[in-house]
């Protein structure tokens, strides 16, 4: 498939490039800027990311730019501008200023890269570093008040550089430029729709299986619904879905979701292993240990009950663009923040191949693909829910009777969002019990009873995040019903923290 090569040296935005292409219907790929594919004709063009890192610095990230040969366009953002420039010649030094936050066009010389926009255009600059002088053959295209080389061009090289982020919303007119760059001077088609995405997905998985069977856990959620969804509708019922009740779900989840299942028309099997789930957490504390166990119970119930089906060697896993992408660190291996939900394990335990049928979408892609295939809202318009599920929301140890009472709390809260019309605008919302007890008084005597935390925060894709302005009336009426309908709680309090630096869940 052609598609615009997007090389990432680390910048918190390198996504939202992505992101906006993908939303020009233009099909393109992130690549560490140290792991670049090899060149071949599918490559129409290329974006150098921005960095956290200097230029200047020793251990500054560098790619080889002769790796294409300048047989297609190139497209520097501020670090993959500084890094061009200075590679051919350009000087880069230390910003006087540090140039960050809005800024506007107060040049712009016509060109290919900057058609349509106008002048005195609102950009967004971030950067420690600036172009002191171009490199020979390069020419300004476009300044701001404080950055002279606000954007240039190559005379005999078919690249640019623009030292400001196209990406981000602040730069009112990065879309058009965005899309000057990948369908005008590229020359890329705009066919990436979920219509030709379905009939390219279901195709391939035709082609791979074959008269294979696959096996695919699903937990409910939209991206195993959907993945599960695109191989039942290219390879019927060789498909067989589990579908395990790890005793974490939310209240009443687990007979709905099979339900949903059932009339979706999947082959779906429903496994009750609650009691194994509550064994092997007995005592652990730790999040990363309570992760580690779940998987380990999850892989052990799910091996069980697929080797009961004859003649399986696929996998289907509900992989998105963003599990791959977080998997790969620009400066090498990455620290470790939480173990991903997807189980890594299970393909070598089960030594069957791997079907990812949706690991090149974003979340809001998976949702628009699950539309196109006619997917029910209560399915495809659920919030994201955690892998370890509840487990990760119950700070401390996890008894059968703390999960009792947070799905209590949860559904009371998310029961009320969606009775108040709320819950469309959240992106992810849940309840966390606290590991603290907190004094309180009810019906004229002293308790000391558990405190609940809600959590409510809109998001695109989930990398970053900001919490939800609930309305105060919504907080206070919720609030109210949990502690007068749940024994053991007489505390709630709202978390206003977004990511970063806070994560979604707390665990």
């Amino acid at each position: 498939m052609d598609k615009i090569l997007i090389l990432d040296f680390g910048s918190q935005y390198t996504q939202l490039i992505a992101r906006k292409i993908r939303e020009l219907n233009v099909y393109c790929e992130i690549h560490p800027f140290y792991a670049a594919p090899a060149f071949d004709t599918s490559i129409r063009g290329v974006i150098l990311s921005g960095s956290p890192y200097s230029v200047r610095a020793e251990d500054a990230p560098t790619a080889g730019l002769d790796f294409i040969e300048w047989r297609v366009p190139v497209l520097g953002v501020c670090y993959g501008a500084q890094l061009m420039a200075q590679s051919f010649g350009g000087e880069v030094a230390k910003a006087e200023i540090r140039e960050y936050g809005r800024a506007n066009l107060t040049m712009i010389k016509p060109n290919p890269l900057l058609k349509g926009l106008t002048m005195n255009s609102q950009v967004w600059m971030s950067h420690a570093d600036t172009i002191l002088k171009l490199p020979e053959r390069a020419i300004k295209i476009a300044s701001t008040e404080n950055v002279e080389f606000a954007a240039f061009q190559f005379a005999q090289k078919p690249a640019w550089g623009i030292q400001f982020h196209p990406e981000v919303a602040h730069t009112l007119e990065g879309k058009m430029l965005l899309q000057n760059f990948v369908v005008d001077i590229c020359d890329m088609e705009q066919s990436w729709t979920p219509a030709h995405f379905v009939e390219t997905a279901v195709a391939e998985i035709k082609e791979k299986v074959g008269d294979g069977k696959v096996v695919m856990g699903l937990s409910g959620g939209v991206d195993s619904s959907v993945a599960a969804t695109i191989i039942d509708k290219a390879i019927g019922d060789k498909l067989y879905c589990i579908f395990v009740d790890n005793g974490l779900l939310r209240k009443n989840e687990f007979d709905e979701v099979l339900e949903s299942y059932k009339e979706l028309g999947l082959n779906v099997i429903g496994v009750d292993a609650k009691q194994k789930f509550y064994d092997a957490l007995a005592g652990l504390t730790d999040p990363e240990a309570k992760r580690k166990a779940i998987g380990r119970v999850f892989i052990e119930v799910f091996d069980e009950e697929a080797h009961k089906i004859k003649d399986v060697s696929w996998l289907g896993q509900g992989t998105i663009y963003p599990d791959i992408i977080e998997s790969v660190s620009v400066k090498g291996p990455s620290q470790t923040i939480k173990s991903h939900h997807n189980v890594g394990g299970l393909p070598e335990k089960m030594r069957m191949k791997v079907l990812e049928p949706i690991n090149s979408l974003f979340k809001d892609e998976v949702r628009r693909v699950g539309a196109e295939l006619k997917i029910p809202t209560n399915i495809l318009g659920r919030h994201p829910f955690p892998g370890p599920g509840l487990a990760i929301r119950i700070l401390g140890d996890i008894t059968p009777e703390k999960v009792r009472t947070l799905q209590e709390v949860d559904a009371i809260f998310i029961n009320g969002l969606k009775k108040d019309g709320l819950y469309d605008s959240v992106w992810q919302a849940g309840a966390i019990l606290l590991p603290v007890q907190s004094v309180g008084v009810m019906g004229d005597e002293r308790t000391y009873e558990n405190a609940i935390c809600l959590r409510a925060v809109q998001s695109t894709d989930g990398m970053t995040a900001d919490w939800v302005h609930l309305p105060y009336e919504f907080l206070a009426k919720t609030s109210n019903q949990i502690i007068n309908a749940v024994k053991g709680v007489n505390r709630v309090v709202y978390d206003i923290s977004s990511k970063p630096p806070a994560t979604i869940e707390w665990e």
